[in-house]
């Protein structure tokens, strides 16, 4: 998992342990020779990060991120004193602390928690672009509620796309869940305001709430989404990411929040060789956190995103 980004910034570790890369300034060649320790200069990194920010430009990062991450960590690194031999593990702890401020969202998110304190029932919306494996990941999500001791329904607001109704009744199967649906074509927000009644009315604790995905560049279809978002006044609402769909991911979860809002992100297919810089620009990028990524096929393939994990992992 993120082979390509675990690659790239462990070859930039790399180079700054080796004594040519970056190639010191001649006076602070003098000082580390003589006195054993050498203050980093911006001469000393400029090198180095520009070889950084094209190693995470080529994992999926953004442009905005990219820049934001190596400007970080050249405030870290710039004044630095480091002793012979140590530079290094110099950087790679500034470049942790770089990478974790990157992916520290505005506000944190805790589903569990919250639909587990919330007032019953607890209203969750679903949302993305077509193709991106919102529906599994919303059946993941019930799977990772109901372990918790939750009841769940279904609303099925995709009523456009052709057997999205018939794929979310098979996930309920399998799960032992109702879902609440309408025919195909019908109102979205009917469909959401059915299920909310049929929840309070049966004591279900939380509706999770399927929506008809969308290219965030079809205007009329980002409006039906607010008239949706409108009606059944979410308590909490979720985008789902394609982890593999690299900046398109990014620039779809920018819109989306502009457009609608989201409270937090989900990423699917992070096992399917995923680059990994996703996780970092969504954050970056809108403020919101990633909460859970899907790491495989099964309804318990979900897992709590964690930035320290994330970090560990991709500088190991």
């Amino acid at each position: 998992m993120f082979e390509a980004l675990r690659e790239r910034l462990g070859s930039f570790i790399g180079s700054v342990k080796d004594k040519t890369e970056p190639k010191l300034s001649a006076v602070t060649q003098v000082k580390a020779a003589v006195t054993g320790r050498a203050t980093l200069t911006e001469a000393d990194v400029s090198d180095t990060l520009w070889q950084l920010e094209t190693g995470l430009l080529q994992s999926d990062v953004s442009m905005e991120t990219a820049e934001h991450i190596v400007g970080s960590l050249k405030g870290r690194l710039v004044g630095l004193e480091v002793s012979s031999g140590s530079a290094g593990e110099a950087v790679r702890a500034k470049l942790r602390e770089a990478l974790l401020e990157a992916l520290k969202p505005g506000k944190e998110v805790d589903l569990v928690g919250s639909a587990r304190a919330g007032k019953k029932p607890y209203k969750v919306l679903v949302l993305g672009v077509n193709g991106t494996g919102k529906t599994t990941s919303m059946a993941k999500i019930a799977k990772l509620l109901m372990d918790n001791g939750m009841s769940v329904v279904f609303a099925a607001g995709d009523t456009f796309r052709a057997g999205a109704i018939e794929q979310l009744e098979e996930h309920a199967r399998r799960l032992g869940v109702r879902v609440v649906s309408h025919q195909r074509g019908g109102d979205s927000a009917a469909v959401l305001y059915d299920a909310v009644e049929h929840a309070a009315a049966r004591g279900v604790d939380v509706v999770l709430a399927d929506t008809a995905g969308r290219m965030q560049s079809k205007a009329n279809l980002m409006e039906e989404l607010k008239k949706v978002v409108r009606v059944y006044k979410p308590d909490m609402t979720l985008f789902v990411a394609d982890a593999l769909a690299g900046n398109d991911a990014v620039e779809q979860a920018r819109t989306f929040n502009e457009a609608v809002g989201f409270d937090a992100a989900v990423l699917s297919k992070m096992d399917a060789d995923a680059k990994g810089g996703s996780a970092l620009s969504i954050v970056h990028a809108t403020g919101k956190p990633v909460i859970y990524i899907g790491v495989g096929q099964g309804y318990a393939d979900l897992k709590r995103f964690d930035g320290n994990w994330f970090v560990d992992k991709i500088l190991s």
